[in-house]
C-alpha cells in the first residue's frame, strides 16, 4: 500500500475514535475529555501504522516505544489533573454561548477539529515507519537525545507544578524553581521538543516534509492553546507573574535574568 492509503486509513480510525469520545462527552456533559484523548489518539495511530508499514523495524520499535510513553503519560496526567473538577472553563464558555445546541456543535468545533489537527501533526509517526533504510544513523541518535530532553522538561515540569499546587501555602504564588526557573513553560517546551524528535526520526528515514508537523505543533503550543492562552490568564490573576516574566524566558530554557 502507498503512504497516502495508509495515512487515510489512520484518518478513518481517528474519525471513529473522536466520534466515540464525543458521544462519551455528551453522556457526561463534559467536553474536557477531549484533552485526555489528545495524547491517546497519537498512541493509537502509532500502533496502527506500526502494523501497516514495512519500514526499518528497529526505528519503528524505537518510535513506537517513545510515542507510547509520551502519549500515555500525557493522557494519564491530564485525566488525573481534571478528575472531579468538572468541565474546563473554555468549554463552559462555548456551552453558554451556544446553549442547548452545543451537544452537537461540539462534535465539529471541538472533537472533529482536534481530530484533523491530530492527523496533520501525526505525519512523522507514519513517515518514520514507512520509509527508511535498514540502519540507524546520526539523526536517529540526535532525535533520541532531543526526545529525552523534552520528556524530562515536560514530565518534570508537570510533576513540579502538581506538587507546588498541592501545598496550600503556595496559593497565589508563582513557581520559579526547578525547571520553572529556566522557562515559564517547561511542559510546553518539552512537548514541542518531543515532536521535533519525531520529525527528526522521519528525517532519519529520508523524508523532510513531516518536519512541518513539528513546526505546526510548536506554533499551536506558542500561539493558540498553550503559552499565549495561559499567559493572558496568569497576568490577570497573579501580580507576581509580571516580575517572573521580566526575569524568565517564555519558552526556550535559559538562565534567569537578574
Amino acid at each position: 500500500m502507498t503512504f497516502w492509503q495508509i495515512y487515510l486509513q489512520g484518518a478513518g480510525l481517528i474519525l471513529i475514535f473522536m466520534t466515540g469520545m464525543w458521544l462519551l462527552s455528551v453522556y457526561l456533559k463534559n467536553a474536557s475529555i477531549v484533552d485526555s484523548g489528545w495524547g491517546l489518539g497519537f498512541v493509537i495511530l502509532a500502533w496502527f501504522w506500526f502494523f501497516r508499514t514495512d519500514g526499518f523495524l528497529t526505528r519503528k520499535l524505537l518510535l513506537l516505544t517513545l510515542v507510547t510513553i509520551w502519549g500515555l503519560r500525557l493522557a494519564g496526567y491530564i485525566t488525573w489533573r481534571n478528575w472531579g473538577k468538572g468541565e474546563d472553563y473554555r468549554y463552559q464558555n462555548f456551552r453558554r454561548r451556544y446553549g442547548a445546541k452545543y451537544w452537537w456543535f461540539s462534535y465539529f468545533q471541538v472533537f472533529l477539529l482536534q481530530g484533523v489537527l491530530l492527523l496533520l501533526i501525526a505525519s512523522p509517526l507514519l513517515a518514520a515507519q514507512f520509509y527508511g533504510t535498514n540502519s540507524l544513523n546520526i539523526i536517529d541518535y540526535i532525535a533520541m537525545a532531543v526526545w529525552i530532553i523534552g520528556f524530562l522538561f515536560e514530565a518534570g515540569g508537570d510533576f513540579q507544578l502538581a506538587r507546588f499546587k498541592k501545598d496550600p501555602a503556595n496559593r497565589g504564588k508563582v513557581l520559579d524553581r526547578g525547571f520553572w526557573k529556566y522557562t515559564r513553560h517547561p511542559n510546553y517546551f518539552g512537548d514541542a521538543s518531543q515532536w521535533w524528535a519525531y520529525g527528526l526520526f522521519a528525517l532519519a528515514a529520508g523524508v523532510w516534509l513531516p518536519l512541518f508537523s513539528s513546526a505546526l505543533m510548536t506554533l499551536l503550543l506558542l500561539k493558540v492553546s498553550g503559552v499565549a492562552l495561559l499567559e493572558r490568564s496568569l497576568r490577570e490573576t497573579k501580580p507576581a507573574y509580571r516580575d517572573y516574566i521580566e526575569r524568565t524566558n517564555a519558552f526556550v530554557p535559559w538562565f534567569p535574568k537578574r
